[in-house]
């Protein structure tokens, strides 16, 4: 790789200085990853060719009208990338009429997009035969087969945020600032609020066909693989040191070399060694730096924005929903404050939740007493948030009702895959498909 070798101290300072832009919050994106199913057979393998010859509809970039991009993931997931707006309403909008030319140009192969967080009955194949995800496959596999269901058969909801501005903390970091626009408070809270994320949009209870005891299975999948890569960064008043720490800490999971060569990392080197020059391999550079940043996976990731990565993917327009919720209780004050006040109890008297919670939320989504009380407490600021601000009244129909069908009743998505399981076959058709 190009570059001059870098140091410990200059890559400690660089990932502490780009992960968090900062300025008034006021962007939205969404990355939305879909599970593909043929029409007619939902359980038969989608060749990658036949997805490939869909997409080329969309012209050689796969970009859409409205700035979305569409990439492939390795079992062949579709992913819709869009562009950063300027509104959660904007970016919905455009989205939604981006996604409409995406399931078009499927449609016209016999192909539909199906809202899962976990291929429930088939065990894709990895059709991308890229070098990073040979040694990505090959780091995953030493601890379980958990890394190959990631990468082949899982699908998410992504919201991006801007992370806000640089706003001093007050007192012990704990209290909530009068302020709820700096980086520092909404760092906290999207924590605050992954468990209630995990449990609100849980929709990956069936592995094989069979039920898997997890209401997220997705999430359990990652809580399985790499502690050090995929779970948050330890509580700290200064996120963008956590963050450096976490980075530097994490094992490398591919080292990029020129082919035919294999990008296999040396095992259990985190990049703090690496920097060190306590390895055989050549000495580090300011882009293998930057490279081994897209190789964490926690549920919150800065990358200048933050990423809320610990989404089940929803059915239909279902994704519409953690955007509207996330974006409601992180730019409105009043909705700010109000969730963090009822994430509380999820926390122990601690800044951040345990993991424990995070689990907890996988396993039973809203159906425990504590997740599901702070779950339709935070939707309800979100609701009042909505129409304090004058959100169109279809998109707040939209949270609303997946409100009343959901939390309010103790349930998550999982529960309409269980319950369709338990009616038997064929009760519930892919997005799209006929009887």
């Amino acid at each position: 790789m190009t570059g001059a070798w870098f140091r410990e101290d200059e890559a400690q300072a660089h990932i502490a200085g780009i992960c968090f832009k900062t300025g008034p919050p006021r962007r939205t994106g969404v990355e939305l990853e879909w599970l593909v199913q043929d029409a007619r057979d939902p359980l038969a393998s989608v060749p990658v060719e036949r997805l490939r010859a869909a997409l080329a509809a969309l012209g050689p970039q796969n970009l859409l009208p409205n700035g979305g991009r569409v990439t492939l993931e390795p079992g062949g997931q579709v992913e819709l990338s869009s562009r950063p707006a300027d509104s959660p309403a904007e970016c919905l909008r455009e989205t939604a009429s981006d996604l409409a030319e995406l399931r078009g140009a499927l449609a016209s192969s016999g192909l539909v997009l199906e809202g899962f967080g976990l291929e429930p009955h088939r065990d894709p194949d990895r059709v991308l035969d890229l070098p990073r995800y040979r040694a990505m496959e090959a780091y995953f596999d030493g601890s379980g087969h958990w890394g190959r269901m990631m990468m082949r058969a899982t699908a998410s909801v992504q919201v991006n945020i801007d992370a806000g501005e640089d706003i001093a903390p007050n007192g012990d970091g704990l209290a909530v600032p009068e302020s709820t626009t700096g980086y520092r408070f909404r760092w906290t809270l999207v924590h605050r609020l992954g468990p209630v994320l995990v449990a609100a949009f849980a929709n990956s209870p069936l592995w094989h066909g069979l039920p898997t005891g997890w209401k997220s299975t997705r999430q359990a999948v990652w809580s399985q693989m790499d502690p050090g890569r995929t779970r948050p960064p330890e509580a700290d008043p200064d996120p963008r040191a956590a963050w450096a720490r976490y980075a530097l800490d994490a094992d490398l999971l591919c080292l990029r070399r020129p082919e035919p060569v294999p990008w296999t990392a040396p095992r259990n080197t985190p990049l703090r060694s690496w920097l060190r020059g306590a390895t055989s391999e050549r000495p580090p550079t300011l882009e293998d730096t930057e490279y081994h940043l897209t190789t964490l996976f926690p549920p919150v990731r800065p990358r200048g924005w933050l990423e809320l990565r610990m989404i089940d993917a929803q059915r239909g327009d279902g994704w519409m929903v953690p955007a509207l919720l996330v974006t409601a209780l992180l730019d409105d004050p009043v909705a700010a404050r109000a969730a963090y006040l009822a994430t509380e109890p999820l926390t122990g008297g601690r800044q951040l939740p345990p993991w424990a919670v995070w689990l907890d939320a996988a396993r039973h989504g809203p159906a425990d007493p504590v997740i599901g009380d702070v779950v339709r407490a935070c939707f309800a600021a979100a609701e009042a948030a909505l129409a304090r601000t004058g959100t169109p009244e279809p998109l707040r129909r939209i949270l609303a009702d997946f409100s009343r069908r959901y939390p309010q009743e103790g349930r998550c998505p999982a529960d309409d895959k269980l319950d369709a399981l338990r009616s038997g076959p064929g009760a519930q058709l892919p997005e799209g498909a006929s009887r």
